[in-house]
């Protein structure tokens, strides 16, 4: 039996490999998916803010130095500006948001009821509430000061320049954001996932194919059993998927330069678990098929939408309750949710019960198609 299935396993890779639209399946989809969570996840460095400030009060102190102020806030670009040039380049997109200091604003904060200021942005509260929180803060504590100095102007100047030149710091240290990283492996797996079921169904077809084509029936007739030829096709299977993992992992590593947050063994693992899984479901599916048209029509009915619903082409958070319940129950959630656990620091001994749910879905999988093969009563499956 032995030398017959590396016969078959051997025989069926090389007419796979000869089709040049088989290496694109297989392995052009994976590296495409890789690109595609690039794309659509990668853009995660955050443009400055454009603010326009129109300064109506002229040389006076405080307003001077809340313009200086808002040229220090991080990821902002101050333009000086009319408040006329204002609105016209907020309705042209040309600025995000806009600070108007009116005359007479130095005047109020130093009188204890800071007015004259007001932000404006054609965004809403989107754009105005971090520099509402920021401006308040400053003026604030520049009202303060005005009340403790009681309307005495040297007070006041003195406790001010004080507060300017204080040598309180605050030592800010940066550190790289690996969040943004995480998302696009994240999703990037979760397309190699989709991509891992679509190449199960084309290589578990092949079963139906011979079928039509009457391959199969020469095969069987021939001292080879039915038997090993499923298996065969199962071999074959997690060959070829094996090295679909391996090209696609290494694409993320070596030419996006995408660190996964899991080492390459234990996530190489965990897709070739997931791998049989895709296996047994198109040998499920093909179980209950009566032809090849028959096979993908069913897998597009079950990969696509499951695919979507366990968060494979998008982040699971922004899907309602209901769905995520309903995500509860497909493999390819677990196996996210797996990966999601290993990149938050947890070992491989901590994925007990998702490794034990994975494997129960593969074994249920291929019980079910055992099942529906030995129940047929049509001699043309496979018994």
């Amino acid at each position: 039996m032995r030398n017959e299935l590396w016969f078959l396993v051997a025989w069926t890779l090389r007419r796979i490999l000869r089709n040049r639209s088989n290496w694109l399946i297989h392995f052009g989809l994976p590296i495409g998916g890789v690109i595609l969570a690039t794309v659509v996840y990668g853009a995660s460095s955050q443009p400055d803010a454009r603010v326009g400030i129109a300064n109506g009060d002229g040389q006076a102190k405080i307003a001077a130095d809340t313009v200086g102020f808002m040229r220090k806030l991080d990821h902002t670009t101050v333009t000086m500006v009319t408040e006329a040039e204002l609105k016209d380049q907020l309705a042209a997109g040309k600025l995000d948001s806009g600070l108007v200091l009116s005359k007479g604003f130095s005047d109020s904060v130093m009188a204890g009821r800071p007015d004259h200021i007001a932000l404006q942005s054609v965004k809403g509260a989107t754009v105005t509430a971090y520099y509402k929180s920021m401006l308040t803060g400053y003026i604030d504590n520049v009202g303060a000061m005005a009340r403790i100095a009681n309307g005495d102007a040297a007070k006041f100047d003195r406790l001010y320049e004080d507060y300017a030149a204080s040598t309180f710091k605050v030592t800010a240290q940066s550190v790289n954001d690996t969040s943004g990283a995480k998302q696009v492996s994240t999703q990037s797996i979760g397309f190699l996932l989709m991509f891992m079921l679509t190449s199960a169904g084309n290589l578990t077809e092949l079963i139906l194919r011979n079928r039509e084509n009457r391959t199969y029936f020469r095969i069987v007739s021939s001292p080879i059993s039915a038997r090993t030829y499923v298996l065969s096709n199962i071999v074959v299977n997690l060959i070829v998927m094996a090295a679909q993992i391996a090209v696609a992992l290494f694409f993320m590593r070596a030419i996006f330069h995408l660190s996964v947050g899991v080492p390459f063994g234990e996530m190489f693992g965990l897709l070739v678990l997931y791998a049989l899984i895709a296996v047994s479901l198109s040998l499920a599916v093909v179980a209950f098929s009566k032809s090849s048209s028959a096979a993908s029509a069913l897998q597009n009915l079950i990969f696509t939408p499951t695919s979507l619903l366990a968060g494979c082409f998008f982040p699971i958070a922004i899907m309602p309750d209901a769905v995520r319940r309903v995500a509860d129950f497909l493999p390819q959630r677990w196996l996210l949710d797996a990966v999601d656990k290993l990149q938050s620091g947890s070992g491989i001994g901590a994925l007990g019960l998702h490794l034990a749910v994975l494997t129960a879905f593969a074994a249920v999988f291929f019980l079910i198609a055992v099942y529906k093969f030995g129940r047929s009563d049509d001699t043309r499956n496979f018994v």
